[in-house]
C-alpha cells in the first residue's frame, strides 16, 4: 500500500482551519468551565465500629447485629429528610437555599455527601463520612453534625434496644407469671372437685376396700350363724307348744344342744362336711338332741310353766335384733363399697385430667424460668448499654477544615479539554475528507475514469481569496472564542451556577460528579 504522504498534509493544511477551530473552541469551553466553576471544598472524618468490652461469655450483650449492618442502620438514620434538611438550613449549604424547594435540597445535600462503610472477617469496621461545600467553613460545620448525630444515634439505638427487651422480658415474664397462677387456682378447684379420687389416695382406697370387703363377709357369716340359731329356737319353740309343754323351761341339755348346734354352724363355715372336727359335732348334737326329746316327752322339766316359752321368745327376738343391725350394717357396707369402687373408677379420668393440667403447668413454669433468666441477662446488658461498655461507635478521626479545594480539579479539566480538542478537531478533518468524493488529484482521474492524465493544473487562488479565506477564519475563531466564554459565563451568572447545571446534566445522564 502507497500512502501518499505529500497528498495527506496538503490536504492538512487545506482544513487546519476547521481543525484549529474546533480545538480552539473546546479548549476554550474547558478553559472557561475550569475557570467559572466555583471551588468546592471536602471535609472528611472518620469512625470506628469498636468492640464489647465485657467478654460475651461473661455477660452477652442485648444488641446483636452484625458490624456492617449496624453502620448501615446508622446511615439511614443519619441521611432522613429532616436531618437533611436542618443541617443544610442551620448551615446555609447553597446560596441560593432560601429559593430551593425542600425535595431540591435534600436532593443536592445527598449528592454532596458521600458516605463509605469497609469491614470484613477479622477487620475493623469503619465508616468514612465525607461532604463537599462551596467553602471549607461549611463543608466542615456539616461533617460535624454528622459526626454528632452518627454518635447519638449509635447511643439511641443501643439504649432503646436494651430498654425494649428488657421491658419485653418484663412483660413476659408478668404474664408467665399471671397464667402459673390461674394454672395454680385450676389445678387446686379441680383437686378439691375430685378428693375422693385423686390418683395419690388410690392405694388407700384399694386398702380401705379390701378392709370393708372383708367386713361385709365377716357381716355374712354372722348374718348366716344368726339366722340358723334363730331357726333352731323357732324349730324347738314350735316342738314345745306341739307336744304340749311349752310352759316348761328348758334344761341344761336342751341349751348344751343350742351350743353345740352354734358350734357345728360354725364349723361348717370353716371346715368341710368330711372333717373329723365336724362329725364329732354331729354325733354330740344327735345324743343331746335324743336326751332333749326324752326330756321333753316325759315332762321332768320341775319348773313352772309358762317360762320356758317366754325365755325362747326373749331369746328369738335378741336374734331378730341382732339380724336388724346386721342388715343395717351390711347396707352400709355396701353402699361404701359402691362408693370406693365408684371413685376407683373414676381415678383413671381424673389422673388424665390432673396430669394435662399439671403438664401445662410444667410447660409455663419452663418459659417461665427461661424469661426470668432472659430478663436477668436483658437488664446486665441494658446497664452494659448506658454504661457504654458494649459495641459501639467512636469517632476515630474528627472532621478538619480542608486548606485548599478538592473540586473542581482546574488543570484536569483544561488538560481533558485540550485532549478533546484535538482529537475533535482531527475526527472532523477525517469526515470531512470521508465525505468529500471530489476529483482532487491524478490518481482520482485514473480511478474514476480510467484514464492517465498528461498533465494537471491546480487550481490556483487569487490573493483576495486567499485574503478573505484567512479573514472568514480568524473572524469565526475571534467569534467562537470570545462568544463560547462569554455563553458560559452569562449561563453561570444569570441563568444558572455552572456547577448545579453540570450536576442536573450529570444526574440526567446518570453520571455522578
Amino acid at each position: 500500500m502507497n500512502l501518499d504522504l505529500a497528498f495527506y498534509l496538503a490536504v492538512f493544511r487545506r482544513r487546519l482551519p476547521y481543525f484549529l477551530t474546533t480545538a480552539f473552541l473546546i479548549t476554550a469551553a474547558a478553559l472557561a468551565v475550569a475557570v467559572v466553576l466555583p471551588p468546592q471544598y471536602q471535609s472528611e472524618a472518620r469512625l470506628l465500629l469498636e468492640a464489647s468490652q465485657i467478654p460475651d461469655a461473661m455477660a452477652a450483650p442485648t444488641v446483636q447485629a452484625a458490624a456492617v449492618e449496624k453502620l448501615q442502620i446508622l446511615q439511614q438514620r443519619l441521611m432522613t429528610r429532616e436531618n437533611l434538611l436542618r443541617i443544610a438550613r442551620n448551615r446555609v449549604v447553597f446560596e441560593d437555599i432560601a429559593k430551593m424547594t425542600p425535595n431540591e435540597i435534600v436532593k443536592q445535600m445527598v449528592s454532596h455527601t458521600d458516605i463509605g462503610i469497609r469491614g470484613g472477617q477479622q477487620q475493623a469496621t469503619l465508616m468514612d463520612l465525607a461532604f463537599t461545600a462551596r467553602t471549607s467553613e461549611i463543608a466542615n460545620a456539616v461533617v460535624t453534625d454528622f459526626v454528632t448525630l452518627v454518635l447519638a444515634a449509635d447511643v439511641d439505638v443501643r439504649i432503646e434496644s436494651a430498654k425494649e427487651t428488657m421491658e419485653f422480658f418484663q412483660q413476659e415474664t408478668t404474664r408467665l407469671s399471671d397464667r402459673l397462677a390461674r394454672l395454680s387456682a385450676n389445678i387446686l378447684e379441680y383437686q378439691n372437685a375430685n378428693a375422693d379420687a385423686l390418683p395419690d389416695t388410690l392405694q388407700f382406697r384399694m386398702s380401705q376396700l379390701a378392709q370393708l370387703q372383708e367386713r361385709l363377709a365377716a357381716n355374712e357369716r354372722e348374718t348366716r350363724l344368726s339366722t340358723d340359731q334363730k331357726s333352731r329356737l323357732v324349730a324347738i319353740y314350735d316342738a314345745a307348744l306341739a307336744s304340749g309343754v311349752g310352759a316348761l323351761p328348758p334344761t341344761e341339755e336342751a341349751r348344751q344342744l343350742i351350743v353345740l348346734r352354734d358350734q357345728l354352724a360354725q364349723a361348717r363355715i370353716i371346715y368341710s362336711e368330711t372333717n373329723p372336727r365336724i362329725r364329732i359335732l354331729e354325733e354330740k348334737v344327735n345324743v343331746l338332741e335324743e336326751t332333749v326329746r326324752q326330756q321333753t316327752a316325759s315332762g321332768m322339766s320341775g319348773l313352772e310353766a309358762g317360762g320356758a316359752g317366754t325365755t325362747l321368745k326373749f331369746q328369738i327376738a335378741d336374734l331378730d335384733s341382732t339380724l336388724a343391725q346386721l342388715a343395717a350394717q351390711k347396707a352400709e357396707l355396701t353402699n361404701q363399697i359402691a362408693a370406693l369402687r365408684e371413685t376407683i373408677d373414676r381415678t383413671p379420668e381424673v389422673k388424665i385430667g390432673l396430669d394435662g393440667l399439671e403438664r401445662e403447668y410444667a410447660n409455663i413454669q419452663q418459659q417461665y424460668n427461661t424469661a426470668v433468666a432472659n430478663l436477668a441477662a436483658a437488664s446486665t446488658g441494658e446497664r452494659i448499654e448506658v454504661l457504654s461498655k458494649g459495641a459501639r461507635v467512636s469517632l476515630l478521626e474528627p472532621a478538619t477544615q480542608p486548606d485548599s479545594p478538592s473540586k473542581p480539579k482546574r488543570r484536569m479539566i483544561v488538560l481533558l479539554g485540550m485532549v478533546g480538542g484535538i482529537g475533535a478537531g482531527l475526527g472532523l478533518v477525517l469526515l470531512i475528507e470521508l465525505l468529500n468524493r471530489a476529483v482532487r488529484r491524478p490518481k482520482d482521474l485514473v480511478d474514476a475514469f480510467g484514464i492517465t492524465p498528461i498533465a494537471t493544473i491546480p487550481y490556483m487562488q487569487t490573493p483576495e481569496e486567499i485574503q478573505a479565506r484567512r479573514m472568514t477564519v480568524l473572524l469565526a475563531v475571534a467569534l467562537f472564542g470570545i462568544g463560547l466564554p462569554a455563553a458560559i459565563y452569562a449561563v453561570h451568572s444569570y441563568y444558572m451556577p455552572l456547577d448545579l447545571f453540570l450536576a442536573k446534566v450529570a444526574a440526567k445522564l446518570g453520571i455522578r460528579l
